[in-house]
């Protein structure tokens, strides 16, 4: 509760600032830095550099462990060469220098500890000045009020107002800007002052208007602040509109503005407004008298005027009076600094010009054309302080307006009474200081219990002064008031105090605004901080007598021993006694006694006995006198100290008394247990896995007493509660008061009474012991027998106390007390745990009732109640989740995916609905990357009742699962039976693959470079039996995450005209060219399911979906098989549109084939697709375009040889070379050939074409037996051997014309060939040939066949006859 320095922004890249405005300044070593310092200091009087000597060895200390800082760029006194101004809500700081300035705004950022905080940052820098030799003089940042309804007092934007030495006044943005410029005096401007409406406080407070007031050396000049602001918003639109479109110009309303001569003072250095004053009747006959003698007349009515003070020399201090109306005001039409984009025409006006843009000839104009500057009203001097020989430097005017403080050369800073026109108070040994005010409101809580709670708030004035020569700051009370604050800060700081606050604010517009301006900040360059003085208001009443003051100061020293770590408790219990004690005022005796409780240092002996020497004081005194709150404190606060020591105690207790207590009998409690025991030995070894954890946090650490007194509450009626803070400290109070009991090392019953008479209430109790119980799973599970009993023990016990279960509960209905062990266990993720207590709770329950029964009927029939049918279902529901959560728990194969294994709780599968139970599973079997045949094989022995052992694996499976064991897969695939033997209907194969194949496509949507993740989805659904759900499900899985993929994919390939590349494919897919490759194969065959899904939908009936009986009440959303059977039908033809795309988009990519696939199709063709599938679209229909079929030719001709060359890999060439099979998927696949025959079937092209061109193909790769298999299908043979024939002939030609190793037998052969077929074959072009080196052997078969194709009548059968002479020869010479 003292002064405090607070940092509440920082600026960034001040050394980019510093060397921006400093270019030729380089940084001095540490050592030049301070033998300047040295020489500059020359000047320091003696006293203080004795008060630097003496008092300050700890500032001087402090300053020179910054120095090194210092050293880092930043160093020397550069900030008090340039003019500094900060906007009075911080979001702007203008550092300006010369011509060149920087403007820094208010930037967010997070800082490591995750705190948003506040910075300047730099956001324009650039040059002000627009003529030659004119500097920066004076700058202010004005906030602008919003004129928006919905504002509640943030400011709109800020306007930077710069003066130059040439005596101009510009007005910028915060992105600097200009919006207008001003000469309104030919002389430098010395200094810039603003004022704006404040809300006065007292009914008699005159309404003080907004101005602007500019010092020249011999004028001041006002400008109306009201004229002021909606010229500068003129301006503002005017710069928008012109950015934007370059729209008209509009001329803003002119500047009002006052300008006064001001005379009899010898030179002006600073000046302040204090606004509109009238003066009291005996005030005004005074000034009358004096002013104008003996027969002076009076008016009835005092004029109001208008009051400035300055400051210089001759007199030191000058008052002057302007009276209102003495003066019309004159109007400066504003010139725009923003031209059209139409026109860069000059806006002559009375006082203001265009700033810039100009070129050599409009500067001329600008000098011809010099606006009009007007005549000065002069203004007499009223009085002043004369002293010759002072110089005064600056004026700070106070927030109430009734103080200055003024500085001079003299180092004195003096307070002015400006009603009074006298000094009132001075300060010597502050040369070059900085002044600025802090106005305080009384705190609201202090006011209530005040005797003038009724009036006004009242605000305590304070003035702080900076003394930049010996690097402090303090803070003095006004008017005569002591120092109540003083800090060591540095020698080169700037202190910063606006005096104003928002411009364009009335007394309309300000209402329930809650604006927050900082009054006065320190910016310290070295750090770049900046940081504002927080002084509380009872600093202002603090004097000798104060009795709260005094307590303040025991409150501090009280806090500093509870700080100091080293003191022995004896001493600590001593001093803090006496000081709680001592202290008068109850609100902070109260305050003391709870930081005493807080203190983690401070042991429970030492708290009881000050806590009861507090009480004992208080019940002492006058029971009227007596602060009741701090009584009921004390008393309250005495009991728990009690409470806990209690406990304490019993748990320190021998552990022989906790074994000589009786345990119940648990009856029938060991079959249960042997029953689960096999499943929670398997699920303790999945979560027995050793994890890492801090030793603060581990539950074990023991509770300190302030932790106890910060979870409990006091009641008026005696009753304790049970504060839920946190689950961390819910959990520690928990293992406080009953983990000894459940281990056995501490009485239970005697603990269980302890609470009772406490007062804290069963149900808490009960919710703490519940909720250790779960946290202490793993304990548990190590010994559950023996914890279990005593479990049962305390359970028992809590519910035979009062208020536990109600007398009146009928036995056949719920009561409240078991339902709140059943919600815990429902909602509790800690499986083991939660079945444990809930068997447990069962058993006591049941005894509960038997009892009230006997008690009752005194019949020996087995009561049956509601009550006992709810726990059965319960712990059937809990046996069910344990295998659910052993399944989850094992982990994944290494290198696969992974992430956090699930929770699952009856309450989280509840509300996931009916599919809640396969959703898990199906996450699951995600992580564990197990393959659809895999799951197929466990699912299929579940069936059979019979696991096995070791089940057929797939190539790709086994290398999923190279770092599985046999063993862990088998144990892996019992679980996963079990758990759908406990589950047949949830778990049902069609609903687990349903499951497993949308949780796959959701994988594969983020992220869908993993193409195996869509591939597994679209094999999870063709293992689903159901056609109903597997239509559904395609459907949801096309319109949800596959059509808007698709349709990029389609539009991209159609805009490059051929398979894209990988960096294309990611900027309008999302994934690479080798993903989108899959992607478009799992289109294909996604779309395939779901036509034959289509088709056997009619056939088979739907199915219908059920559930387990315990999980009837599962609320939440619908599953996916419900969500499937929902789905609207496909229309056929539209599905087999897409489907025949999808296929054409897949060959273009594996093939790269350039294509243009949606120019395939004709304009109805194109409109049909991507749409939704459940419409009726209008389809292509009758024959096609003959170009359009001639396109779709060559395509799929492309497409035919593409296959042809991937099917022949370099080492199978050669003779068995056909013989080799081809694989099921990729490029090589066998299935392509007739793929693009039925291909062709649906896009009209002759199949007889593509399959000849199979034919043909093959012989030129040389893959004779694969292209003797295909001609056996061909029509046309007439036509095929034609092209054989050729395709022999260049074969031949290579083997005798073009082969490297010609022989001569091959030479006379072809002297002996007959003429023509001699010619023929050189005129044949072998580089045709893809293989043209193929055995002679074959290419005698392939003549063969053409003898046999050829009818004898054909053209060229004469030709076919001489070829296979020749290849005879050729291969009887061989």
């Amino acid at each position: 509760m003292s002064c405090s320095l607070l940092e509440f922004c920082r600026l960034q890249e001040l050394k980019t600032v510093r060397d921006f405005l400093f270019p030729s300044q380089k940084t001095e070593s540490v050592e030049e830095k301070n033998q300047t310092d040295n020489e500059l200091s020359w000047d320091s009087s003696d006293w203080e550099s004795e008060w630097d000597a003496g008092n300050n060895k700890e500032e001087e200390s402090t300053h020179g462990a910054t120095v090194g800082e210092e050293a880092t760029g930043q160093n020397g006194p550069w900030l008090q060469d340039c003019v500094v101004s900060l906007s009075p809500c911080s979001d702007l700081l203008v550092l300006a220098r010369e011509h060149k300035a920087a403007f820094l705004s208010a930037k967010w950022r997070t800082d490591d500890s995750g705190r948003e905080e506040m910075t300047l940052g730099v956001s324009w820098t650039g040059t002000l000045s627009t003529e030659e030799g004119e500097c920066v003089s004076s700058a202010i940042c004005i906030p602008l009020a919003s004129q928006k309804r919905s504002s509640t007092g943030r400011p709109d934007w800020t306007c930077v107002v710069v003066g130059f030495t040439s005596g101009h006044v510009r007005f910028y943005t915060e992105s600097g800007v200009l919006l207008l410029a001003q000469l309104l005096h030919e002389d430098p401007v010395l200094r810039l002052k603003c004022r704006t409406y404040e809300i006065p406080r007292h009914p008699g407070v005159t309404e003080q208007h907004e101005e602007l007031s500019i010092l020249y050396p011999a004028a001041l000049v006002t400008i109306d602040g009201f004229s002021l602001f909606q010229s500068l918003r003129a301006c503002r639109n005017q710069v928008a509109r012109a950015a934007a479109a370059g729209s008209d110009v509009i001329q803003p309303p002119p500047l009002a503005y006052k300008k006064w001569g001001l005379q009899e003072m010898d030179t002006i250095v600073d000046h302040s407004s204090v606004g509109v004053m009238t003066l009291c009747v005996f005030d005004q006959m005074k000034n009358a008298s004096v002013l104008g003698g003996f027969h002076a007349s009076v008016k009835g009515n005092p004029p109001a005027m208008s009051q400035y003070v300055t400051v210089g020399a001759g007199p030191y201090t000058g008052f002057y009076y302007a009276v209102e109306g003495s003066s019309q005001p004159l109007l400066s039409h504003v010139a725009l600094a923003v031209a059209s984009k139409l026109t860069s025409a000059l806006f002559s006006a009375a006082s203001g010009w265009l700033g810039w843009n100009k070129n050599k000839n409009e500067e001329e104009a600008v000098q011809k054309h010099k606006p009009k500057v007007e005549a000065a009203t002069p203004l007499g001097i009223r009085f002043g302080l004369p002293d010759s020989r002072r110089h005064g430097e600056t004026i700070c005017l106070s927030p109430c307006n009734t103080l200055a403080g003024v500085t001079d050369d003299f180092g004195r800073v003096t307070l002015l009474d400006l009603a009074r026109g006298i000094a009132t108070r001075m300060w010597k040994g502050y040369r070059d200081a900085q002044l600025g005010w802090l106005q305080v409101p009384e705190e609201r809580g202090e006011r209530e219990f005040s005797p003038s709670a009724s009036l006004p708030r009242r605000h305590a004035l304070f003035l702080v002064i900076y003394a930049p020569r010996r690097g402090i700051l303090e803070v003095w009370a006004m008017q005569q008031g002591p120092r109540v604050g003083a800090f060591t800060v540095g020698k080169y700081c700037r202190l910063l105090y606006a005096g104003y606050r928002l411009m364009g604010v009335n007394s309309v517009t300000s209402q329930g605004w809650q604006l927050h301006t900082q009054q006065v900040c320190l910016l310290d360059p070295i750090t770049g901080a900046l940081r504002t003085v927080n002084i509380p208001f009872h600093l202002a009443l603090s004097d000798k007598k104060s009795e709260r003051a005094k307590d303040m100061h025991l409150v501090k020293r009280l806090a500093t021993i509870l700080k100091s770590s080293d003191v022995a408790p004896d001493i600590l219990e001593s001093e803090a006694r006496s000081v709680l004690l001592e202290i008068k005022h109850p609100a902070i005796k109260m305050q003391a006694l709870e930081s005493l409780l807080a203190n983690k240092n401070t042991p429970v002996s030492c708290l009881t006995n000050i806590t009861c020497a507090l009480n004992d004081t208080l019940k002492q005194q006058d029971p009227e006198e007596v602060d009741t709150a701090l009584l009921q404190l004390c008393s309250s606060q005495l009991k728990l100290l009690q409470l806990y020591t209690d406990i304490h105690q019993l748990h320190s207790a021998a552990d022989t008394e906790a074994d000589s207590e009786k345990q119940d009998s648990l009856e029938g409690i060991e079959d249960e247990l042997s029953r689960v025991g096999p499943t929670l030995q398997r699920y303790a070894q999945f979560t027995s896995r050793p994890s890492v954890s801090f030793a603060q946090d581990s539950p074990d650490s023991p509770l300190a007493p302030q932790v106890f007194l910060s979870q409990m509450e006091c009641a008026e009626d005696g009753e304790l509660k049970v504060i839920r803070k946190s689950e961390t400290e819910w959990n520690q109070l928990g293992n406080f008061m009953f983990w000894r009991c459940l281990c056995g090392k501490s009485p239970l019953r005697k603990v269980c009474d302890t609470l009772q008479q406490a007062g804290i209430s069963p149900q808490q109790l009960l919710s703490l012991l519940l909720s250790v119980w779960m946290q202490r799973e793993k304990e548990v599970l190590q010994k559950p027998a023996e914890i279990v009993r005593n479990l049962h023990t305390l359970l028992v016990a809590l519910s035979n106390m009062n208020g536990a279960v109600e007398e009146s509960w009928d036995t056949q209905s719920i009561s409240p007390w078991w339902q709140q062990v059943r919600c815990t266990c429902i909602g509790s993720h800690n499986a083991a745990a939660a079945l444990l207590a809930a068997l447990v709770a069962h058993r006591a329950a049941k005894a509960s009732i038997t009892s009230r029964g006997d008690s009752k009927l005194q019949s020996e029939w087995e009561a049956v109640s509601l009550e006992l049918e709810q726990w059965v279902v319960c712990v059937h529901q809990l046996e069910d989740v344990l295998v659910l959560q052993t399944l989850l728990l094992v982990p994944p194969p290494q290198g696969t995916a992974g992430g956090a294994t699930a929770q699952c709780s009856i309450k989280t599968l509840l509300e996931g609905g009916t599919g809640g139970i396969a959703d898990s599973v199906s996450k699951w079997v995600f992580r564990q990357n197990m393959a659809p045949e895999r799951l197929k094989a466990i699912l299929c022995t579940r069936q059979n009742n019979d696991v096995d052992d070791q089940p057929e694996r797939r190539e790709e499976e086994q290398r999923n699962e190279t770092e599985k064991s046999d063993e862990s897969s088998d144990r892996t695939a019992e679980l996963l039976v079990a758990l759908c033997r406990r589950f047949p209907h949830s778990l049902s194969p069609d609903l687990v693959f349903a499951h497993c194949c949308w949780e796959y496509v959701v994988q594969w949507n983020k992220d869908p470079e993993e193409g195996r993740y869509l591939c597994w989805a679209v094999e999870h659904l063709k293992l689903v039996s159901s056609p109903h759900i597997q239509l559904g499900i395609s459907t949801m899985m096309w319109s949800t995450f596959i059509v808007k993929r698709f349709s990029a994919a389609a539009f991209l390939m159609e805009k490059v005209g051929k398979a894209p590349k990988d960096r294309l494919c990611r900027r309008d897919v999302g994934m690479g060219d080798k993903a989108m490759t899959s992607f478009l194969s799992g289109c294909v065959q996604l779309l395939q399911i779901l036509m034959e899904a289509d088709s056997a939908v009619e056939e088979v009936p739907a199915p219908e979906l059920s559930v387990e009986e315990p999980w009837c009440g599962a609320e939440g959303p619908a599953s996916i098989a419900e969500l499937a059977l929902e789905q609207r039908g496909v229309h056929f033809p539209l599905v087999q549109h897409h489907c025949l795309l999808a296929s054409l988009l897949h060959a273009a990519m594996t093939f790269n084939v350039k294509v243009k696939p949606l120019g395939l199709f004709d304009s109805k063709g194109k409109n049909a697709f991507f749409r939704d599938l459940t419409t009726i679209q209008l389809m292509p229909s009758g024959d096609m375009d003959p170009g359009l079929v001639s396109l779709r030719q060559e395509f799929l001709l492309r497409m035919l040889t593409g296959w042809v060359q991937a099917i022949d890999d370099p080492p199978s060439s050669g003779p068995a070379a056909g013989s080799t099979p081809l694989p099921s998927s990729g490029p090589k696949a066998d299935w392509w050939p007739s793929l693009c025959l039925e291909l062709g079937s649906l896009l009209q092209v002759n199949p007889d074409i593509l399959r000849r061109h199979i034919v043909c193909e093959l012989y030129n790769q040389g893959l004779d037996p694969r292209a003797e298999e295909v001609m056996l299908e061909v029509e046309d043979k007439d036509v095929l051997g034609s092209q054989l024939l050729v395709l022999t002939g260049q074969r031949l030609s290579y083997s005798l014309l073009h082969s490297q190793s010609q022989t001569q037998a091959a030479m006379e052969l072809l002297a002996r060939l007959p003429p023509t077929l001699c010619t023929w074959l050189k005129a044949m072009d072998p580089g045709e040939l893809r293989c043209p080196l193929v055995p002679l052997p074959q290419t005698s078969r392939l003549v063969g066949r053409l003898i046999e194709i050829l009818p004898e009548n054909h053209a060229q059968y004469s030709l076919a006859l001489h070829l296979l002479e020749a290849v005879e020869v050729l291969t009887t010479e061989d």
